[in-house]
Formats: C-alpha cells, structure tokens, sequence
C-alpha cells in the first residue's frame, strides 16, 4: 500500500512524525512539532486573523503533507543507515519545519481578493522564505535556525543549484536536500498525481497571466502540453537532481536500505507510465522542458 498513510489525514503524518522523533531521539519533548503542525494548518485552513485559507488546487495542505510524511521516512531511513554526518534533534525539528513551510509563499493575506495563491507560483518559494522568517521566531527560533530552513526552503526552487546556497554546516545541506527530494517525490509519487496535472497547469496559467506573460514565452502552452512533457520532466530533470544535487538521498527510502524496494520511486515509474499512455493520446511531439 502507498502511501503508508492518508495524507488527506493530517492527525496520520503528524502521527509518523511523531512517532519516528521519539523513536530517533528518546527523551526529547515535541512542543516544538506540536506548536509547528497546529500553526500551520492553522494557516493553511484560514484560521488565523490574517491569512485566507489556502485556495489552491494543487499546492495544497495535502501537498505540504505529502512532502513532510516524505521528508520524515527519509530521515528515518537515514538514521537507520548510520551514515555521517548524523541529523540532531533540533535539525530534525528544522527539516520539518521547513517541509511545513516550503509553499507557505502560496497563502494571501486576507485582504487579497484577487484571483488565488497561484499568481504567486514564480516567486513563491521567495514569499515562504519571508513567511518562515515572519512566523519561527513566535516558536523561539534564534537567528541561526531560521537561517538553516530558508536554506532549506530555497532548496527547493527548481533553479537554484544547492551546491550555490549558503550552509553553516554539512548537516544543514543534508536537511536541504532532503527537503528537495521529499518535495519532489512527495508529489510526483502520490496515487491522484497524473490526474492532478491539469491542476498544475492552471496554477501556472493563472501565474503567467498575473504576469502578463507572453504566450510564446510560458513555459506550458496548454495542460496537454505539461502532461507530454512530464516524462521528460522526471527522466531528464528531476532523476539527475535527485542524484546529484541532492546527494541520492532518495536511496534511504528503499525498504529494507540499501537493496529493498523503493516505494517513491516505484508509485512515480508506476505514474510516468500511466503519464506517457495518455501523452501518446496526444497527437504532437513533446519538446524538451527547460526550467
């Protein structure tokens, strides 16, 4: 079954990460996961005074879900591996944290009317930054910390070269690459992710039209266009990154590590399949996707 949890289900991922903190760091307390998972749905479902709940149809508070469930059995994975440098608990806590906070950029503020968090796509990951910023110290986050989950949030803007950011310590890189990667297969690898794609393009539709881009200069000329070039997607974008910049991290997901199956992976080779059947409905040729 994938995945092992209903990430529609936030009282379910919250219990995986719960329960993978107190089995990786007997002892510690989770007020800090407690307070983080509350705010943010919180947030998300438009219960605080000044944001509007999430009105996205794909970045949702599902997707956030989907990426923290990810990011935690990794980690998990990780441990169970015993390679260097090892995650603290307090890194554990800031990985979740930015996994929490990565497409916080996607909300409006209550007083923003017009259309939805979609304008926001090609600046979002700039607009969760901010937001991180704005909201950890209200947890007690000191300057530092909240320095490591922007790093890690900026990992996953899918230009950014992780090699090119800024960490104070190589743990700091693995938390980010681990970020990207969950955030990544978290999507990619959910059961509904073929039929989501139509979603996607009108979150990036709405976007370009928000930026009054030319037709000839958007990067999906229509919703049939982003399901032929998925594939592609994955094979020459995603599948490299995931080796390189982000440090293979994928592997600590195979079960049992190092030559178990893979369930990520496996549920996203299961999707480009079904992607690439009904792309061959489609009667054009892909072109490459360049980001």
């Amino acid at each position: 079954m994938f995945p092992i949890v209903d990430t529609k289900n936030t009282s379910a991922v919250r219990s995986v990460v719960e329960h993978a903190y107190a089995t990786l760091y007997p002892g510690s307390s989770d007020a800090w996961l407690t307070r983080l998972f509350n705010g943010m749905e919180a947030f998300f479902h438009g219960n605080q005074p000044d944001f509007a709940p999430s009105d996205l149809p794909y970045h949702d508070w599902e997707h956030t879900l989907q990426v923290t469930l990810c990011f935690t059995l990794l980690l998990q994975g990780r441990a169970s591996a015993a390679v260097e440098p090892p995650v603290g608990a307090r890194h554990f806590e800031l990985g979740i944290s930015a996994a929490l906070l990565h497409d916080a950029g996607f909300l409006k503020t209550r007083s923003d009317k017009d259309g939805t968090g979609a304008k926001y796509t090609f600046c979002h990951v700039l607009r969760s930054c901010a937001f991180a910023a704005a909201y950890l110290p209200s947890l007690g986050a000191t300057d530092v910390e909240i320095e490591a989950v922007l790093s890690a949030i900026s990992c996953t803007a899918p230009a950014n070269e992780i090699g090119r950011l800024r960490f104070r310590e190589p743990v700091e890189r693995v938390i980010g690459a681990a970020t990207a990667t969950a955030d990544y297969l978290g999507q990619m690898a959910s059961p509904g992710y073929p039929n989501e794609l139509g979603n996607l393009f009108r979150e990036f539709e709405e976007s370009d039209n928000f930026l009054h881009i030319p037709a000839s200069r958007r990067v999906f000329q229509s919703a049939e266009d982003l399901l032929v070039r998925t594939p592609q997607f994955w094979y020459k974008f995603v599948r490299p990154k995931l080796e390189t910049d982000f440090q293979a991290l994928y592997r600590f997901l195979a079960h049992p590590y190092p030559q178990g199956d893979n369930p990520y992976l496996d549920a996203v080779e299961t999707n480009i399949a079904e992607i690439q059947r009904r792309a061959a409905q489609v009667n054009r040729p892909a072109r490459t996707l360049v980001l």
